[in-house]
Parts: C-alpha cells; structure tokens; sequence
C-alpha cells in the first residue's frame, strides 16, 4: 500500500472539539484502511490463540495425570492420539501447546509490523499535515503564537501518538478482544465464577474513568511546561550572539531553571495521580483471584470440578483482568495522546489562513502598477495602524517611503503580498484587486531584500536559488555577478558549493545581503520590496551593495523603505507616512521645498539646523 499525503484541510473550526478530533483520526487512517484488515485478522487469530493457550496445560491436569474424560468438543483429540492412552495424549497436548504458541507468535509479529507501519505513517502525514497547515497562516497567527509550542506540538505531541498508536493502542484492541472470547469461555467453565469477574468490571471501569479526568488534567499541565522549556532553549539559542555580548548567560539558565523546575513539579504532581490508579485495581483484582482461588479449592475437593478446569479458569481471569488493568498502567500514554490530539487540534483549527476565492485566477506576468483604495488595518481593532491610505504606484515607478517610527511603512509592505489583508479598502495590482488572484501566483512575481537577509542550511548555490528553484547553474553565477557577490563566493573554498552556516552568520552583513539580492534577481520578479536593505550595513559594504541593488531596480516597480532618506533621494517618487496616514508624497526636491515632516527628518540626518 503507497503512503498518501496528509490533507492539507483545516477541520472547521466550528466543529465540536470531540467530533473534530473524531474526523482528523478517520481522515488519518483512511489511506491504510488495507493494513488496518490485516491487522485485525492477525489479531482475531492471536486472541484465539490466546484463548486456547491454557488448554493443552487442563488437558494434562484432568486427562493425562487426572482420569476424567475429554470434553464433548475435544474428543476429536482421539484420532491424534490413538485412543485416550495418556502418554500419547500428553505428546499430542505438547505438540498444540507449540502450535498454539507458533500461531500466536506469527500473528503478533503481523499485528505489531503493520500496526507500527500504520502508526509510522500517521505520524508522518500529521506531521505534514501541520506543517502544510502552519506554512499556509497568516502572519497574524504568529503575532500571538509561540514557535516553541508549535515546535513542541510537532515533535512531542506527534511522537505521543505514533507511540500510542503503535503500542498502547494495539494491546487495548487485542484485549478487548481476548476478553469477549475469555467470557465465553468461562462461562461454560462455572457459570458462578464468571458472574464474579464481570460484576466487578463495570465498577472498575467507572473508577478508572472518573480518575483518568485527574489524569488528563495534570497531563495538560506537564505539556504546557515542557512547551515552556522547548520555548525558553529556542529563543536563548536563537539569540546566543546578544546573549553573549551582553553576559546575561546566567540570566538565559535562570529563565530555563524556572521553566524546568515547573515542569519538574508538574510532573510530580501527576505522577501521584497516576500512580494511586494500579495498585487500586491490582488489590480488587487480587481480591476477585482469591475468592475464585477459595471457592475453586472446595469444588474441586467435593468433584464438582478439575484441577485443570480451576487452571484454565484462573487463567482467563487474569487475562480477563488484564484491559482494566493495562488502563490503569496506561492512563498516562492514553491522557498523553488525548491531549496531543487537541494540542494538534488547536492548531488544524486556527482560521487565520489567508483566504483563497475559489474562482481566484492566474494574474499572468505584471505591468506592476500598485493602488492603494482607502486601506485602513489593524492589528489589534482598538489601536488602528493604517487610516485611509490612499497611494498609486505606476508601472516601473520607484517609490520610496518613510517616515517617523510607528507610521505603518513596514505594515504598507506587508499588505502587497498579502502578509496581511486590509481591515477596509483594497489594494490593486494592474487594476485588479489582489484577493482575487491566486495567492502563490501572486506571490510569485513579488521580489524581495529585507534589512536581514536569511539564509538557510545548505550552500550558497542554493540560497541563491532559494529565489526560483529551477534556476540553471549559469544563471545562479549571472545574479551573484549582478549582486556583487560572485568574486567573493569564487573566493571560497568550495565556491557556490560552500556551506553557509546557521542562518548564514558565517558570512559578513554585506555578503548576506548580496546573496539576497542574488536570490531576488534569479527571481526576476516585476515588483520588488526592499525593506531597508543597507540600515545595518557600513559604509563600504552599503556602495557595494547600492550598486547591486541599482542593477537590480532597472526595469521594475519598486517599492523601498527608508530610515537612512540619503538611499531613496533618487526615487520617483517619495511616500511619507505619519500617524497611519500618507502625510506628505512627492519626490526629494518637492518635499524639501515644502518644508514639513520629510524637510525636517532631511536635515535631522544630514546634521542640518532644523528650518524655524
């Protein structure tokens, strides 16, 4: 059977928490529905054998040591054993206790392969369910969400229930099949004793549901806290330089002491619950065992019954014992998985997914005219960042904008490949309103330089073909050669084949930010974003850079935001927001005639006396 990919589909987030739990495990096993039969044969016959198992050992006590006949539905032993001569006999029941076990052992290994494969899958597909599901979020559900929890979510909480479904799940059904058949049984063996084991089950069972509430509860708790811990070591690791440079090393291990020793009390805590629950169940258990053990001793002594009948009695009532008290040993697997599933639930809920028109279409190649129609947003609806913005952006135009810090520059960014969708007004690329292009299509022909270039694992080769992954080798070397950065790579040892490092911090600001105007480049897309490309550069690196950028601008619709004005006193045209507003707009020479906010901040930077 060939593994299917996960479906990408959210569950409605209007679905009960149950039911949609219900729906993503149905959806999840649908694809090996095939395994599932064979596991379920291999398992009918390892409960058979389970069954049978203790019937050579009652063949032997009653019929080969003891003189009592063979039981009406055994009788076809004879033809095996040549009669009833007792040595025979006791050959014949050696040779089906050894059958009986080969069977067994054959049936649990295809139960066990197949279900282990089934539950590898399933975790495979959950984890590219999530991971499709988490790709395709609106920044916005990033704003308010911590990528540890999320991290944790993927590896633990997947991990739980692939070890859940692959083991804990897989004894529970053979149990519960063992234990219809075990009833059966005992109740042609003495019809009183198995009155005994199935009053006391239901009793049992409530318990054991009531107290697995507590154990779910404290479960929660020991999850949240180690999402805690995953949280505390990515951002300390992820920030290891400043760390570092400001000495707060003791600071970061304080942070993760106190995170850890939560999770330490949490744990604790729920291992009190959890450890009350078997030894609970062991004593009644022992208690039903020993009044069968009594009342088996006088029966057998009066010849109402066998010693083998007495063994194979108390045989099946251990294994008939054995699902409430493989509950009790797995509460904590089963809690562990139940609050997987709904931390794994949370997240296949969020509805923060960028919507999609079903009639979306392909935009084709832009001109790259922007408009901006009365775009309002807002992060959070009582603290507005745009208001009525009002802008056009005509093809091949390049526009810088700027502004004082809280203006909305980044979030104006944000809105053209819908990062984030306006709270009022639209935006329109050639005339068309962008939501009702397709989302990647549109995405496809934006470019982009941000002020920190990320680079990923892996060679430089192919973080600049990161940009187009179907880039040919020659033109990955043509867009370092335009980006300034083939001489540098070519100084290499291995050249494009050179390995970056984490995030590429193996490699000076101004490398960085020439491999991402590489990767924009082999992108060769019709807009181009620059968010503040040289901020963080010096002034050696910013000349090398400005002029790969230059090369990179001709012929496109640019859109640059600035903090340093000097890098976009050339542009057509110059946007200054304030207050989430478009305060002043024109090019350099006009708005330094007009002497207002873009004037001021002008000469602030250029170490001017302000204008009066």
């Amino acid at each position: 059977m060939s593994k299917s990919k996960a479906d990408a589909d959210a569950v409605p987030p209007t679905a009960p928490p149950s039911q949609g739990m219900t729906r993503l495990v149905l959806e999840l096993i649908r694809p090996y529905r095939g395994w599932l039969i064979v596991v379920f044969i291999a398992m009918v016959f390892e409960t058979a054998m389970s069954i049978a198992a203790p019937w050579p050992l009652k063949i032997i006590l009653d019929n080969v040591v003891g003189k009592h006949k063979l039981p009406e539905f055994l009788t076809w032993l004879r033809d095996f054993s040549f009669g009833e001569q007792t040595v025979a006999l006791a050959g014949v029941a050696a040779m089906f206790a050894v059958i009986i076990a080969l069977i067994g052992a054959v049936a649990g290994y295809i139960d066990n392969y197949y279900t282990e494969s089934v539950a590898q899958y399933v975790a495979n597909d959950l984890r590219h369910r999530l991971y499709h599901h988490l790709q395709r979020l609106a920044l916005k559900y990033y704003d308010t969400h911590q990528i540890g929890n999320m991290l944790s979510t993927i590896t633990s909480d997947v991990g739980t229930i692939q070890s859940f479904a692959s083991t804990a799940l897989l004894s529970i059904l053979v149990d519960s099949l063992t234990i219809i058949g075990m009833v059966c049984v005992m109740l042609y063996l003495n019809f009183d004793f198995a009155l005994v084991a199935v009053g006391v089950t239901p009793f049992l069972l409530l318990f054991v549901a009531r107290f697995k509430k507590a154990v779910k509860k404290a479960t929660h708790e020991v999850r949240k806290r180690q999402s805690d811990i995953v949280g505390v070591l990515q951002q300390g690791l992820e920030s290891v330089r400043t760390v570092e440079a400001f000495g707060r090393q003791d600071t970061e291990e304080g942070r993760l002491d106190a995170a850890s020793m939560e999770s330490v009390k949490a744990a604790l805590k729920a291992r009190r619950v959890k450890s009350l629950l078997s030894p609970i169940v062991s004593v009644t258990v022992s208690l039903c065992v020993a009044f069968v053990l009594w009342r088996g001793a006088g029966l057998i002594l009066k010849d109402a019954m066998t010693i083998g009948a007495l063994t194979v009695f108390l045989s099946y009532l251990n294994k008939f014992f054995k699902p409430v008290q493989d509950l009790a040993t797995m509460t904590n697997v089963i809690a562990q998985a139940q609050v997987g599933m709904e931390r794994i639930q949370a997240i296949l809920d969020a509805d923060t997914i960028i919507p999609q028109k079903p009639d979306a279409r392909d935009p084709g190649k832009f001109k790259g005219e922007i408009v901006f129609e009365h775009v309002a947003f807002a992060y959070d609806p009582a603290a507005p960042v745009l208001r009525d913005i009002n802008l056009t952006i005509k093809p091949g135009q390049r526009v810088g904008v700027c502004g004082p810090t809280g203006g909305g520059k980044s979030t104006v960014l944000s809105l053209i490949p819908r990062f984030y969708d306006p709270t009022a007004g639209r935006v329109l690329v050639d005339g068309v309103d962008i939501t009702d292009y397709k989302l990647d299509l549109h995405r496809a022909q934006i470019g982009f330089v941000l002020q920190d270039t990320v680079l990923f694992a892996g060679t430089i080769r192919d973080n600049i073909a990161y940009g187009r992954l179907d880039a040919t080798p020659e033109e990955i070397v043509a867009a370092a050669k335009m980006a300034n950065a083939h001489d540098f790579i070519s100084a290499m040892p291995k050249g494009y084949d050179s390995l970056v490092g984490e995030r590429g911090l193996t490699l000076s600001g101004g490398q960085r930010q020439r491999i991402g105007i590489a990767r924009a480049v082999v992108r060769n897309s019709p807009i181009l974003i620059l968010d503040e490309p040289t901020a963080a550069l010096d002034t050696e690196s910013e000349k090398v850079v400005m002029e790969a950028l230059e090369r990179l601008m001709k012929g496109r619709t640019v859109i640059t935001i600035a903090h340093r004005l000097s890098t976009i006193r050339d542009a057509d045209k110059i946007v200054v927001l304030k207050g989430g507003c478009v305060a002043e707009e024109g090019n350099h020479d006009e708005l330094i005639k007009r002497n207002e906010i873009y004037a001021e901040l002008y000469r602030i930077q250029a170490g001017a006396t302000p204008a009066a």
